[in-house]
């Protein structure tokens, strides 16, 4: 569909390449552990997976600092399900998940085998939201950095996905244009939209299984992007 119009592929990282709810359900269950959180990781990941998601959404949106994100998806949650927990923890438990969320590399199912296929054939990017100095080690230590040609960050950029100036360094840095350019991203919002009013095409890999559109191509196995490319 796109193999005779694309030159440059644009990969966001977290919930499309790096398997962000995994690593995250890992990093909580150690640092709860240390800090003698005594509750379910289920029951509280079942509230905070879809807060986290919220209060990104409103991060990307200008509406809260990176350190309010960083503190209020952790005490939103615990108030909710009624667990008393004091700032300092709080403080203490949002410093150490940073620390340690990027020691667990737990990747897509086919990541890998998608990476290698399209390697060859094509130059490769990272366009990501997530914070620089967290986002570099989850490349490098899942081991997929060195696929990529440019990754380009948020606070690099100044601005957040879908806005249109973080896209629009992304195809600088690159040196492509958007009409052979695709984005691929789990984001309908930040990725597939974002991508689309610049004029890049678009694949939607639906990692949340969010309901059905008409914006871009949805796949759910990161193997698809082969039936495409």
């Amino acid at each position: 569909m796109f193999k005779n119009k694309v030159t440059d592929i644009f990969f966001d990282l977290d919930h499309t390449l790096w398997d962000f709810d995994k690593n995250s359900a890992f990093t909580f269950q150690k640092i709860f552990s240390e800090q003698q959180i005594n509750l379910e990781i289920e029951d509280f990941l079942e509230v905070y997976m879809p807060a986290n998601l919220k209060f990104w959404k409103m991060y990307r949106e200008e509406k809260i600092t990176k350190s309010e994100l960083r503190y209020q998806r952790l005490k939103s949650v615990f108030d909710i399900i009624g667990y008393p927990v004091s700032d300092q923890v709080i403080d203490i438990l949002s410093e150490e998940y940073i620390n340690n969320l990027s020691t667990f590399n737990n990747l897509f199912p086919n990541a890998i085998e998608v990476l290698d296929y399209l390697q060859p054939n094509y130059k490769l990017h990272i366009i990501t939201n997530g914070f620089q100095e967290i986002q570099d080690k989850k490349l490098r230590n899942s081991g997929i950095h060195s696929y990529f040609n440019h990754i380009i960050d948020s606070e690099m950029a100044g601005v957040k996905k879908p806005n249109p100036i973080i896209f629009n360094l992304a195809l600088n840095r690159a040196d492509a244009k958007p009409h052979t350019s695709l984005m691929i991203g789990d984001s309908l919002e930040a990725d597939i939209l974002g991508a689309k009013a610049v004029g890049l095409h678009t694949i939607h890999f639906n990692a949340h299984r969010e309901e059905s559109h008409n914006e871009a191509p949805i796949i759910y196995d990161l193997q698809e992007i082969k039936s495409f490319l």
